[in-house]
């Protein structure tokens, strides 16, 4: 019984010292890998299809001003604001899917929970994945800058298939880099991020343009460079 006991504080104690570590490291290191990246390689190996990565990390001052702001507009518009998580989008997501259960449920999942997940996490909506999100949620949050937490989202989140951060996608759809995105650029790839493998940012549907025309008005009432 001693020898479980010891076996399982063992493990406590490495999980949060190398969890904790991995965090801090990432407060510097760019992050050139994500497990989703890793997860994507092998449906596509499974499924019989190409192999395709795409990722260039790029620091924040290289990506176009106009990129964190129509995230905030699209994703997050109190990502500056809160500390990890939205209580009050929580709250008004919850009521709406309770309220109009014959809908797609809405999500109240901040930037910095999405970086979380995305870079220490896998897909999925299990409880304890989600008690994972919220702790390394909680962790980036602490000993990372939000401008960290956005220059790490904008670099890991998937844009397209096999495609992966701003860079990538603006050097593929226009073969431009992520500090020469319009304005109407950056707010059409923050449309795509629900679902980027069946949205394209190269082509746009009617409902995608529709989306980009709301961001763009949402974009007039959100700043980020002032933060900076």
């Amino acid at each position: 019984m001693k020898f479980i006991k010891k076996l399982i504080l063992r493990i406590v104690v490495a999980f949060f010292a190398s969890t904790i570590l991995s965090v801090v490291a990432l407060r510097f290191i760019p992050v050139w890998f994500t497990p989703l990246m890793f997860i994507r390689c092998y449906e596509q190996l499974k499924e019989g299809r190409e192999l395709r990565l795409t990722h260039h990390w790029v620091s924040l001052d290289e990506i176009s001003e106009n990129m964190p702001v129509a995230v905030m507009a699209s994703e997050d518009a109190r990502f500056l604001s809160h500390h990890g998580f939205d209580f009050k989008a929580i709250e008004s997501a919850a009521k709406r899917n309770i309220q109009h259960p014959e809908k797609r449920r809405l999500g109240a999942s901040t930037i910095s929970q999405q970086t979380a997940k995305n870079v220490f996490l896998w897909p999925g909506r299990s409880w304890i994945r989600k008690g994972f999100e919220v702790y390394f949620t909680s962790l980036i949050e602490l000993m990372w800058s939000k401008e960290r937490i956005m220059e790490v989202y904008l670099n890991s989140i998937e844009t397209g298939e096999g495609i992966y951060g701003v860079e990538a996608i603006a050097n593929e759809n226009w073969g431009l880099h992520a500090n020469q995105l319009s304005k109407s650029q950056c707010a059409l790839i923050a449309v795509t991020l629900p679902n980027p493998r069946q949205f394209s940012s190269k082509h746009p549907s009617a409902y995608m343009q529709k989306r980009q025309k709301r961001i763009l008005h949402e974009m007039k009432f959100v700043k980020f460079k002032d933060h900076q």
